[in-house]
């Protein structure tokens, strides 16, 4: 699914986030940047052990913040690791976190001067955020950035992968066509 906000592409694709041949791809991290399991673990192993050097030099990154490391030996030249909250008890500072999560990740991209960018759907595995909530959210913070960001980037790409979780892709099309359509997300 493709929609344009402001001057930005949005897309919404299946697969593998690191295969993507964005300016970054972000990843979901834990606080110390130390690697993990589902895309963070991927990312990792495919860049190579220079990425956990360079995270291990950064040492750490708040719940809901971002920073940015080379990509190494990625598609993409750059990571953007984001810091997602531990789905516990489904409360407003929970959804406000992993909004803050994309928002600080389109920051970071910005502040760098990229073009493209590649998200996962935070927080939707280990961390148990269920997807049928964090879609909404995801989307609503990165259309609100892109209304508030207009001629910033040029492509940001939501990377979902349906392989372990099938409904994935419905969900995130299901809560971008609602937000278009006026509803709120």
């Amino acid at each position: 699914m493709k929609t344009v906000i402001g001057n930005t592409r949005l897309e919404l694709i299946e697969g593998d986030i690191a295969d993507q041949e964005t300016d970054a791809v972000v990843t979901a991290a834990h606080w110390d940047l130390g690697g993990g399991q589902g895309t963070d673990g991927s990312i990792h192993f495919k860049a190579g052990p220079k990425l956990l050097e360079e995270c291990r030099r950064i040492g750490g990154c708040p719940m809901g913040d971002a920073v940015i490391t080379k990509g190494y030996n990625l598609k993409a030249p750059y990571v953007i690791h984001t810091v997602g909250p531990v789905y516990e008890e489904g409360n407003e500072l929970e959804r406000d976190l992993l909004a803050c999560a994309y928002d600080s990740s389109l920051r970071v991209a910005t502040e760098n001067h990229l073009r493209s960018i590649s998200f996962p759907s935070i927080s939707t595995g280990a961390f148990s955020f269920p997807m049928t909530l964090a879609a909404p959210i995801a989307l609503g913070a990165i259309i609100a950035y892109l209304q508030s960001q207009p001629h910033t980037l040029e492509l940001v790409r939501m990377v979902l992968y349906t392989r372990e979780f099938p409904q994935a892709y419905t969900l995130h099309a299901n809560a971008l066509e609602q937000i278009l359509a006026g509803g709120a997300p």
